[in-house]
């Protein structure tokens, strides 16, 4: 796991009156115990990943609690745990990342929408819009809309936060229908406080068993013909005004008041805070939020509740919507409640704000300048403009100042397993020709930059096979699919390997048994090494200690197998070269096998200080370049990418071109003496050993060594 959550679980624990302080995402696993939630699921993604991490580090705790947790393979299976309320007054809570997950989830939850709920049930979302999303751009408010459940946007604030995790249970019951919450990056990671309140023991749970299926049967509960036409009629007669009810109601939607009447702002809960510091710059709001403009706040985006709409803008001659990402759905639902109610309150929004992207607080005071300019014209809005003018002016200076700089992509960690395969992809493309590269969703993805800019699809976790099953009947070439060992098990294996035998595919997969989910986090996987082999591990890698994916292929038939460790990069050369000009058809699995090397030094530098503070023997591995052998030419640096290897001035004064080296950062993976080897580049490269605490004959050797250098 990336971290440890021991003071975060401790935190759960807090009782009534006590103070709760962190994040935004750990203040919602806290609000779910006090909601009495029976069950908690889903799969990590940033940036809610810490939900399930918590929770699943807090199982012993839980488990006295009554609430069960697992870390689901699936968002799709994740979403299939909340069938437990249909028939049961369970709470059940899952989560994901944004729309991602929830297009994994897509069926489940329109059979969940359908059939309806009796136990609350709530759906977490990381929304993972705007230009610090690293998914498609899509919005999870149409699925909401499309399925009809209710989506939460809590203003970013834990009181709020948690305020509508409990509420929002309660209007799943209210309405018989699932709720969904989206939570921003900044909502996720806002730090704050609020009023703990004691755990709810759950009403069905681990310690409170059902006794067995409901005593009657109904068959309406089930989302099969015919009971699903009267579902559908049960969604817009009786669950739909059961929602605006009860959110009219309990006011979970938030009217700030203000000095100017005659205009007001209808914004997404999410994105109340920066609303507040954009009427800031404009100086329209004090530094604690107070506006002088109304707003209305939606913590509920869907649905809207006619009433509270209408009257709000009623008696205002305008209103500006701030909504961010396309389409404009509030505005549109908007725009119909009040030309229904006939209220000709003039309506803004994206012809004032842009359509797509982030609404940073630049976009905002520039759109709120706009409105203003139009509808209040008496309100001075100059410091607004007097500081867009110095963002403008800043960013010409630092232009000046820094001129082109160089672009910075993102890259693999240090020592990173998956590194050494892409150098020897690479490596054969120069004999055999480049082939179509299909990559798949995780760590592998950093591959499709500099300096191997391999991949030229990516359209999904575990879908790499899949995608490249149209390319391979078309090209002289076979492909290749990439894929991890958490893309494999969440959906590879079905989707990509059981497809293409299916179908007799003849192509390459190569699969990155790094033995975690590591790009969420280091999650376990059902193929990550077992505890008694990582305690053993002191080499590079315990991932060889399980071979459940090696079995797994074997089994449903793949007759092409290799494995081989990550690091030999002359021997992956080999074997890739082999899988892709190989006379047997069919398809061809390479099993890249080297444990992520975070999770390894997390296990390993503990363990090391330990034991030198105990005064015993550690050997650490480094590698250098000798300066005097380096000829410049650098090709170990195009080839690998690695972080630590970098140039520096050459010390010999009759030599222009500057030499490698290998800084500090080294953790001795030993790829760039691989790759210079498998590629015959140079002998420059050199391996030494650290020694602390050294013995009697490593000090004896030390001085023979001295005495012949």
């Amino acid at each position: 796991m990336e971290r440890q959550f021991t003071r975060e679980i401790e935190s759960l624990k807090l009782g009534a009156g006590e103070v709760f302080h962190g994040e935004g995402i750990l203040a919602v696993t806290k609000a779910l115990l006090q909601s009495g939630v029976s069950y908690v699921g889903g799969y990590q993604g940033a940036p809610v990943s810490h939900l399930l991490d918590v929770m699943v580090q807090a199982r012993d705790y839980l488990d006295g609690l009554g609430v069960h947790v697992e870390a689901c393979t699936s968002e799709a299976a994740a979403a299939a745990m909340l069938g437990a309320s249909i028939n049961y007054p369970a709470r059940g809570a899952v989560t994901w990342k944004s729309i991602v997950g929830t297009n994994v989830a897509a069926d489940a939850l329109s059979y969940l929408a359908s059939a309806g709920v009796m136990g609350g049930t709530l759906i977490v979302l990381g929304e993972d819009y705007g230009e610090s999303g690293v998914v498609a751009q899509e919005r999870s408010h149409a699925f909401a809309m499309k399925s009809m459940m209710w989506l939460l946007d809590p203003r970013p604030n834990l009181t709020t936060i948690v305020a509508l995790v409990e509420r929002g249970f309660e209007l799943s019951e209210a309405s018989n229908t699932p709720v969904m919450m989206e939570l921003r990056i900044r909502a996720c990671h806002v730090h704050g406080s609020f009023v703990a309140r004691e755990n709810r023991a759950p009403a069905v749970s681990t310690r409170r068993r059902l006794e067995g299926p409901p005593k009657k049967f109904v068959y309406d509960r089930l989302a099969h013909p015919p009971a699903i036409f009267r579902q559908e009629k049960l969604k817009s007669d009786v669950r739909l005004p059961a929602a605006r009810k009860f959110i009219a109601e309990n006011r979970l939607n938030e009217v700030f008041a203000g000095s100017e009447p005659s205009i007001g702002l209808i914004v997404q809960g999410g994105l109340y805070n920066g609303l507040t510091r954009a009427l800031g710059m404009l100086g329209l709001a004090d530094p604690f939020g107070a506006c002088r403009i109304p707003i209305l706040a939606l913590n509920v985006v869907y649905p809207l509740v006619p009433g509270e709409i209408s009257a709000f803008c009623a008696g205002k001659s305008a209103v500006l919507v701030l909504e961010e990402g396309q389409p404009e759905f509030i505005e549109q639902e908007v725009a119909t409640i009040l030309r229904r109610a006939d209220v000709q309150t003039k309506l803004h929004g994206k012809d004032l704000l842009q359509m797509a992207g982030d609404y940073t607080t630049e976009v905002q005071v520039r759109g709120l300048a706009k409105f203003l300019a139009r509808h209040a014209a008496h309100l001075d809005t100059s410091r607004g403009a007097r500081w867009l003018e110095g963002v403008k002016a800043n960013r010409a200076r630092a232009a000046e100042l820094l001129g082109e700089l160089p672009q910075r992509p993102p890259t693999f960690c240090i020592g990173c397993p998956e590194r050494p395969v892409f150098a020897a992809m690479k490596l054969v493309a120069k004999d055999i020709g480049r082939p179509h590269v299909a990559m798949d969703v995780g760590c592998h993805a950093f591959a499709s930059f500099e300096p191997f800019s391999q991949g030229n699809t990516l359209l999904g976790y575990g879908m790499s096979l899949a995608s490249a099953a149209g390319v391979a009947p078309m090209s002289a070439r076979r492909p290749v699919a990439v894929m991890g060992d958490g893309g494999f098990w969440h959906n590879g294996l079905l989707s990509g390997v059981a497809s293409n035998l299916l179908n007799r595919g003849d192509g390459v997969l190569i699969i990155m048994k790094n033995g975690y989910a590591s790009a969420t986090g280091t999650q376990e996987l059902i193929s990550s090494p077992p505890e008694a082999a990582r305690a053993l591990a002191s080499g590079q890698s315990a991932a060889h200690a399980d071979t459940t994916i090696e079995s797994t292929l074997s089994g449903i038939g793949v007759k092409w197998l290799r494995t081989v460790d990550s690091y030999r990069v002359g021997e992956m050369a080999r074997a890739f070269k082999e899988a892709m000009t190989t006379s047997q058809k069919g398809l061809k699995v390479i099993v890249a096998e080297g444990e992520c090397q975070l999770e390894r030094q997390r296990r390993l530098r503990p363990d090391a200080a330990k034991r030198l503070s105990s005064g015993e023997r550690v050997v650490r591995v480094k590698y250098g370049v000798d300066e005097d052998t380096c000829t410049g030419d650098h090709s170990c640096i195009r080839l690998s990418g690695c972080p630590t290897l970098t140039i520096k001035d050459n010390p010999d004064p009759l030599r222009r071109d500057p030499v490698a080296t290998v800084i500090d950062g080294c953790i001795g993976c030993g790829l760039c003496g691989e790759n210079a080897h498998a590629a015959t580049l140079c002998p420059s490269f050199y391996r030494a050993e650290v020694i602390q605490n050294p013995n009697a004959w490593d000090r004896l050797v030390s001085r023979v060594g001295r005495l012949f250098a």
